[in-house]
Formats: structure tokens, sequence, C-alpha cells
């Protein structure tokens, strides 16, 4: 059985939510963005359920961490601002989303820009919680112009 890496000896909540701050026992240590810890969830609804590859979230530039509730002695729990709060963040993965923050960042990018989409950081809200797309899915568009009109949404 595999064993999670050693718990990050200090986790803090920037004061505007806007970034979680980790330090590990070696002493590395990452100030992630609620932005990118969104974007990368390990949640079903971000990873898929397959294996297959993640599904591209959107409008989540302004995302803030409202909460970050410890599970066990293995996770925390994220709780954002736009209503996403399943997905445990183990050590190991946190270790990996700061270990190789740029690789990963510029793989969402890269994706972005693939699908012909620019991020807006100067968005004044969060977008609505199930802004969530797959480049590859033929109704992608259609999912857009249908939530566009009738503003609604889904929660996830």
């Amino acid at each position: 059985m595999a064993t999670n890496p050693p718990a990050p000896r200090q986790i803090r909540l920037a004061k505007d939510r806007s970034a979680l701050s980790l330090v590990f026992p070696d002493g590395a240590a990452f100030d992630l963005s609620a932005e990118y810890l969104r974007v990368f969830s390990p949640s079903a609804e971000v990873r898929g359920h397959g294996g297959g590859e993640m599904m591209l979230v959107l409008g989540k530039e302004r995302v803030k961490i409202l909460d970050v509730q410890p599970v066990g002695r293995y996770a925390v729990k994220l709780v954002f601002d736009d209503g996403h709060d399943s997905g445990l963040y183990d050590w190991g993965l946190l270790r990996e989303l700061g270990d190789r923050r740029d690789e990963h960042w510029n793989y969402y990018l890269e994706r972005l820009t693939a699908a012909g989409i620019e991020r807006d950081p100067e968005r004044a809200e969060p977008a609505a919680p199930y802004d969530v797309l797959s480049p590859s899915s033929p109704a992608t568009s259609t999912a857009t112009q249908a939530n566009d009109s009738s503003g609604s949404s889904t929660r996830d």
C-alpha cells in the first residue's frame, strides 16, 4: 500500500481568500492560487469518472476559497465561492500541484488557447457554479448558449 507524503507543516489561507500557502516538512513552500486549485480540483467533475482528459474549467479567475476543512490526517477539502466543494486535496496532490505548478498552469493555458478561449483576470465576479466545458464535447457551444439565455445554472 502506498503511503501519502508527509502533511504540510503549515497551511494558510490568504486574507483575501485568493490563495493557499503551504510549507512542507522539507522546506518546500508554495503559494497556490484559488483559480489554480479550482481548475485542477481532484473532483470527479473535473478529473472525470473514466480517467480521460480533465474537463476544462472556465471563468474561475476571481474565485475565492471560503473554507479549508481537514479530512483525517491525509487531506483537506476546499470550499470555493462558486459552490464547488467536492474533491479531496491529499498531501501528495498538494505537493504535486506545488512542485509542477508551472507545467500544469502552462498546460491549462494551452488548452484554453486551443479551445479559442481567453482568460479574463478582470472578471468582476466568479462565473456561474457550473462553468465546466470539455473542448472535445460537441454540445459545448449549445450548452453555453442555453446557459446564457436562460440565466440559470446547475450546481456542481
